[in-house]
């Protein structure tokens, strides 16, 4: 029952995530692309993403499905909609162009690696989404990308998140 409970708590995080996003869209959104300009966060997720990338690709190629699950798990809700998506609630508010081209890519593709395991859910918010093939399922898989390896901008932006996290931790202790 945990489990099944589990699942269903990740499933309506990826759809409130894609709600949240396409709320932030501009009606005639092209299709996604990586922007030339990107803040600092944009770079964190794109190098975040890269190495997810790489690393579902390789455990799929050895048969590893949990450990590839897994990870997918881990970015989406910790990386991608606690940290980025809150990170970029003032910038989507403000109608900041590249917040909203970065975001919708990261999903879309993210959304791709997680079609093997979620068919019908990636498919129906894929469908939604703006984007350039037909349906995700003969979308071109993820591929790692140097161009998006930021590793020093990847460094700075932790540096930020653990800071964040040991205010956050200090508040508790005081019961602030």
């Amino acid at each position: 029952d945990k489990k099944v409970e589990a699942s269903r708590n990740f499933a309506n995080k990826i759809w409130n995530a894609a709600r949240f996003i396409l709320m932030n869209l501009d009606e005639n959104e092209p299709a996604p692309h990586i922007p030339a300009d990107l803040a600092l966060e944009d770079k964190w997720i794109l190098s975040q993403f890269n190495s997810l990338a790489k690393e579902v690709t390789e455990n799929l190629d050895k048969f590893e499905l949990g450990i590839a699950v897994a990870k997918l798990y881990d970015f989406i809700w910790d990386i991608f909609c606690d940290w980025y998506i809150e990170l970029l609630k003032p910038r989507l508010n403000a109608g900041d162009k590249v917040a909203q081209n970065v975001i919708s890519y990261v999903l879309i593709e993210t959304l791709k690696m997680l079609h093997p395991f979620m068919p019908f859910i990636t498919e129906e918010i894929y469908t939604t989404m703006p984007h350039t093939c037909e349906s995700i399922m003969i979308s071109e898989f993820p591929k790692a990308s140097d161009a998006l390896r930021f590793a020093d901008d990847e460094a700075e932006m932790e540096k930020i998140i653990s800071l964040i996290k040991a205010i956050r931790a200090r508040r508790t202790e005081m019961g602030v």
